[in-house]
Formats: structure tokens, C-alpha cells, sequence
């Protein structure tokens, strides 16, 4: 009879194959040729905030060097991840756990280049107020296996709480796309949610919600990655310059981020609403944001602690992550800045 952390893997090698990363080993085919457009990745998340002014405003196109663009958006990691493995993306935007998802299961191809978002991830809850009012109830992650999945299923071991299988258990987590974890939380459907903002903070203000845990509190120093930007070791072999290019812009939003707040939000906001007809209440999004830190810093331990919970929780074969990290582009870009 399957384990629970086997049913576990299972249901992750499903998702990874789904998304074509499960039987990979290598990194794909990407473009060798230095004049073909460069393929950048992200989501319509404010924490891809970098991203998303960068593209709105042209910034990333606009800068000497980068070349021919070309900006693809996804909606989730192992799509992006998928195409990043297979060659059709370049570099991207992606939340940690499918950049070490894919990194130990595709070969050891992918590369962080930098940071980009620290914190912005929430559990919010209906009624409960301690982890012990949780048992028999339903919460929601974003993805099986995605970085909040992990970090709820670790949360609920730790306060000495089991996930619901088939052979019984105290809590039940239910997959569900962010909007979707939104909308069957006001329904009523759901106790609660682990996840990213602003959906934490739309649960909060429009479903009555409360913040049970904020996961910066489970960090040292209240510090954990969110969003980093990647390539694969193959892209940096053959289009480095254009690399380059893209992370200044990458490395001077995020810099008006932290000398600009107020100002850098509302391009957030402006940008937000561009892509997806439908910008975010100004409250809700000063609370997002207030549990949000731009930083070029990936913060690797935080990564190698991320990874161990996943292996703990039968989501990874290994949790040795060594050579993830490439800082060797952010110290160039640095170093010709000065």
C-alpha cells in the first residue's frame, strides 16, 4: 500500500510530468545564436513585481544590450520551468520551489542569477486561532508541491498535525489555483489558505480573514526568498551579455523599489491592472506590500532549508542544492556599476 509520502511523490511526479520536467535529465535546447530575441518569463503577480514594471514600461527592451525581447507570461512554475527546461524560454521569473524542483530534477541545468521578492506569503484563517483549532478542518495551497504547498505540509508536521489521506488524518489541503483558493474561501468552502500575495491580503479584506501565520516569522531574521530570476547553465554559456543586460534593469528596479516605495507600488498597481484589467484596492495593496522586500539576495540558506522540508516531506529524492546558486553575473553587474 502506498506511503503517504509516496502517494506524495506520486502526486508531484504527476505535476512535474504534466508539466514535461518528470523524466527529463538534461536542459534542453536553448538558443545558441547571441541575435535571436531574448524569451523572458514571469507571472502577473505582484511579487514578480521587478517584472512587471519592467516590462509595462519598457525598460527591459530599452536597455543597450538585451536585444531583440521577447516576454512570455505564465500563470505558474513548472509551466515556466517546462519551457525553460525545453529551450523555449531563456530566463525567468519563478517562485523557489519549482526553481529547486527543476534544478534536482532536470539535471542540475538551472541557475539563480539573483534574487528579486522576499516574504509575501501568508496562511490566513476563517476562525481558527492556533493551529489546534485546525484539526478536521480544509485549507488550501496554491499547487501540490509549490513553494507555499511545502511550506504549509512543514508548518502542520511541526504543530504535530497530519494531513488527511485516505487512511485518515487531521487536516485536509486541497489544491487550488490562487483565485480560485480566494473565491471558495468566501464561499465558505475553505478554513484557510497558505499563500502569496496579495491573495493573502484579499482574503483578509474581502473574505473576513485573519493572519494566522506569517511566514516571515518562521525564518531567521524574518527573511525568506519568494521570487528569483533564472536561466539555465546553457543560456549563460552561450548569451551571457544579453543576461547581463536584463539583470541591470533587474538590478535598478530593484533598487527604486527600495528608494521609491510608495512610487515603485503604484507602477506595481499600474502595471498589475494592465495585464489583467483589474488593479488591486489601494489598501489592499499597502497591506500586500507591507509583508513584501525587494532583494537581489536569494538568500541560499533559506533555499537549503526550503529543500530539506521538501525532502522531509517526500517531495525531493535529495536536498543538495549546491551549485543552484551562479552570483558570479550580480557581482559583474556590480562591479561595472561602481
Amino acid at each position: 500500500m502506498p506511503t503517504p509520502c509516496s502517494r506524495l511523490l506520486l502526486g508531484l511526479c504527476a505535476l512535474l510530468a504534466t508539466a514535461g520536467l518528470g523524466c527529463k535529465k538534461s536542459g534542453g535546447e536553448a538558443s545558441g545564436d547571441a541575435n535571436a530575441a531574448l524569451r523572458l518569463g514571469f507571472f502577473p503577480n505582484i511579487t514578480h513585481a521587478q517584472a512587471l514594471v519592467g516590462h509595462t514600461e519598457g525598460l527591459f527592451a530599452a536597455e543597450p544590450g538585451v536585444g531583440k525581447l521577447e516576454v512570455k507570461q505564465f500563470n505558474a512554475g513548472p509551466s515556466a520551468m517546462e519551457a525553460l527546461v525545453s529551450g523555449s524560454l531563456d530566463v525567468s521569473y519563478v517562485g523557489t520551489g519549482p526553481a529547486i524542483n527543476t534544478y534536482l530534477k532536470a539535471g542540475r541545468e538551472l541557475r539563480i542569477i539573483s534574487g528579486a521578492v522576499n516574504g509575501g506569503a501568508v496562511l490566513v484563517t476563517r476562525n481558527a486561532k492556533s493551529a489546534a483549532e485546525l484539526k478536521g478542518k480544509k485549507l488550501g495551497s496554491p499547487q501540490i508541491g509549490n513553494t507555499q504547498d511545502i511550506a504549509l505540509r512543514h508548518w502542520l508536521k511541526q504543530q504535530g498535525l497530519s494531513v488527511a489521506t485516505d487512511s485518515g488524518g487531521d487536516v485536509q489541503v486541497v489544491p487550488l489555483s490562487n483565485p480560485d483558493l480566494l473565491a471558495q474561501y468566501i464561499q465558505g468552502g475553505l478554513e484557510g489558505a497558505w499563500v502569496p500575495e496579495p491573495w493573502g491580503a484579499r482574503m483578509v479584506a474581502e473574505g473576513g480573514g485573519q493572519i494566522l501565520v506569517d511566514e516571515r516569522d518562521l525564518w531567521p531574521d524574518r527573511r525568506f526568498p519568494t521570487t528569483v530570476l533564472v536561466t539555465t547553465k546553457k543560456v549563460l554559456e552561450t548569451r551571457r551579455p544579453q543576461v547581463l543586460a536584463l539583470l541591470r534593469v533587474h538590478t535598478r528596479l530593484t533598487e527604486r523599489w527600495r528608494t521609491e516605495p510608495e512610487a515603485f507600488t503604484t507602477s506595481v498597481n499600474t502595471a498589475f491592472g494592465k495585464l489583467t484589467s483589474k488593479p488591486l484596492a489601494p489598501a489592499i495593496l499597502k497591506d500586500a506590500f507591507s509583508r513584501l522586500e525587494p532583494s537581489l539576495d536569494p538568500v541560499p540558506s533559506a533555499m537549503a532549508e526550503a529543500a530539506r522540508h521538501a525532502k522531509e516531506l517526500g517531495y525531493l529524492p535529495s536536498d543538495d542544492i549546491s551549485g543552484l546558486v551562479d552570483s558570479s553575473l550580480l557581482e559583474e553587474v556590480r562591479a561595472t556599476a561602481k
